[in-house]
């Protein structure tokens, strides 16, 4: 029998992150994800600093009307929620949001892996379609984010066989460290035993 949580070092996850797969398909979904929704990604005060030291290394990517967002209310902005989030255009794009023919990309991590910046990109955006919740108490706790537009992304992943834990492995990594993606991976090896 699943658990209804795993806890993996004191961070709390809903099973299907080690059931479920995924495997983004930007070929299929174009990255709208990154032009959908009503609110920004989520930021830490820590990313709004990042982002701001490598604007000017991006700023030749956006579009007019997102240059203009950040120049009224900077690259981050608090959404109706109360949580800090990146700021966005027409009221659901990214304003990082830049296109190469038909699909969305990020400008951010575009010049990371371009070698001009350090920087990739929040990790919320990373670890999607994981989604962080951090209570007041500290404890962490790691949801899977069912989102329609993602439906390409499930098909792929299970057309090859790879989980949300084995596809977010870098970010997982980036985010907890190895070690604790190294208990993640014997958590999930007991668990589909």
């Amino acid at each position: 029998m699943i658990p209804r949580i795993i806890d993996v070092d004191g961070v709390l996850l809903s099973p299907d992150i080690l059931t479920e797969c995924f495997c983004c398909d930007l070929d299929s979904c174009k990255g709208v994800c990154c032009v959908e929704g009503d609110a920004g990604a989520p930021v830490t005060i820590d990313e709004i600093g990042e982002i701001e030291n490598v604007i000017d290394d991006v700023w030749d990517n956006l579009s007019a009307s997102a240059q203009s967002i950040i120049d009224k209310q900077g690259v981050a902005y608090t959404d109706r929620d109360g949580e800090l989030v990146t700021s966005i255009v027409g009221g659901k794009d990214c304003v990082f949001t830049f296109y190469k023919g038909d699909c969305c990309l990020c400008s951010l991590e575009d010049a990371y892996r371009n070698g001009r910046t350090k920087f990739i990109k929040p990790i919320s955006c990373a670890l999607y379609p994981i989604r962080e919740k951090r209570f007041a108490d500290g404890t962490i706790a790691l949801n899977y984010n069912r989102w329609d537009v993602c439906k390409d992304a499930v098909t792929l992943g299970k057309k090859k066989g790879i989980r949300i834990w084995q596809y977010l492995k870098q970010p997982l990594i980036r985010r907890f460290g190895k070690e604790w993606y190294e208990h993640l991976e014997a958590t999930a090896k007991l668990l589909n035993e």
